[in-house]
């Protein structure tokens, strides 16, 4: 009988506790039971965002969240700076364009990061016109991270404000929001916080705040200003995602009893893990300098097909990872490591991968990538 494993940078495997909750019975949301269970949900996400600013909680995918974080504070024609590596930081630049937002592009080649010193000279060639500076903290398409507190020191003296896409990195590898002077972070419900899709959440600053009297975009259903008069009483202003916000209490309470530090940490141990296992069979890491501890990108090796690659350890296997998008469709597949995964279930998909390259033909030792990563489980002291 085949078991799944899912190793994709989102959805990503659920808890027992998270999973149990999703099953209980359906509660109305204008009630002082629900209003209690948004409460807790908005102490919650204060803890795992790092912030001391309000976060809401949207009905929808990180998307929603990410539209919102344009729409809210800018208005057609402002000027702003977004840092494109990858397919994600694309999604930035249309979601501006989509509302007449000018968005002057800092070009990364994919597989690495942007140097904060470029986004440091833009915003002095815009002498003051930047409304906010938009970066991706990890770009999941090519598996790198970025350095928001470098770009935060950049960012925090001038009157952009700096808006992070967090969606995939949330709950995986360190974002302090407050501390590296983030004004606006955006995440997602299906990565490290291991919930399914449908829940999207942003944390605004004072400073965001200041921007967004007099943001002139068009919004209703994603109107932060209507967020936070009904956070002011634990409600929402539209029907929530009942369900998904009762299971993201259960998803907390794991993270806190954890500890954020740990779990960065442990995530840490698992892309090591896979990266050791990537270099012992002989494969090239696509983001070699610049690596997240949420997904680990990997060049297909000559002679393989990487899109079979990819299907036949899902669909002969019952193991998924993700394949290359755009540009790197074919050339890379992504490995993650983020949320509710174990020591096994990185050695189950090495080992996996492993077949399956050599059913296709590739020639390295089988099990030296299965014994790298073990022995990296092996050191981690975790």
């Amino acid at each position: 009988m085949k078991k799944n494993y899912l190793l994709t940078p989102g959805p990503t495997p659920l808890p027992p506790e998270v999973c149990e909750s999703l099953s209980r019975p359906i509660i109305h949301h204008r009630t002082p039971q629900f209003q209690s269970i948004l409460k807790e949900a908005h102490e919650g996400l204060k803890y795992v965002f790092q912030t001391s600013n309000d976060v809401y909680i949207l009905a929808s995918s990180g998307t929603g969240g990410l539209e919102s974080a344009v729409v809210n504070f800018l208005s057609p024609q402002d000027s702003v700076i977004v840092v494109d590596a990858g397919k994600f930081g694309e999604r930035w630049t249309e979601i501006c364009e989509a509302y007449g937002v000018k968005a002057d592009v800092i070009k990364v080649k994919w597989g690495h990061a942007v140097d904060p010193k470029d986004i440091e000279a833009r915003l002095k060639e815009g002498k003051g016109s930047v409304k906010a500076v938009f970066v991706t903290l990890c770009e999941t398409s090519t598996g790198v991270a970025t350095d928001i507190k470098a770009v935060g020191d950049v960012v925090k003296n001038t009157d952009a404000i700096l808006v992070v896409d967090a969606v995939s990195g949330l709950g995986a590898i360190d974002l302090k929001s407050d501390a590296w002077n983030c004004d606006v972070v955006v995440s997602g419900s299906q990565k490290g916080l291991m919930l399914p899709p449908g829940l999207g959440f942003i944390s605004v600053s004072s400073k965001a705040w200041k921007l967004a009297e007099n943001s002139k975009c068009p919004k209703y259903y994603f109107s932060l200003k209507a967020a936070r008069k009904a956070y002011a009483s634990n409600d929402t202003p539209w029907t929530p995602a009942i369900g998904l916000v009762i299971a993201l209490n259960e998803a907390i309470k794991l993270i806190k009893a954890q500890g954020l530090e740990k779990i960065f940490a442990w995530h840490h141990t698992m892309a090591e893990a896979v990266r050791a296992a990537a270099r012992a069979i002989g494969l090239e890491l696509f983001a070699p300098d610049a690596y997240s501890d949420v997904v680990t990108a990997v060049r297909v090796p000559p002679g393989v097909d990487g899109e079979k690659l990819v299907k036949a350890m899902r669909d002969t296997y019952g193991v998924t990872i993700a394949g290359g998008q755009s540009e790197m469709k074919g050339k890379i597949f992504r490995f993650a490591h983020m949320g509710y995964i174990g020591e096994f279930d990185i050695i189950t998909g090495i080992s996996c991968l492993e077949k399956v390259l050599a059913q296709m033909g590739y020639k390295f030792q089988m099990g030296a990538g299965v014994a790298a990563a073990q022995k990296v489980f092996l050191n981690s002291g975790i």
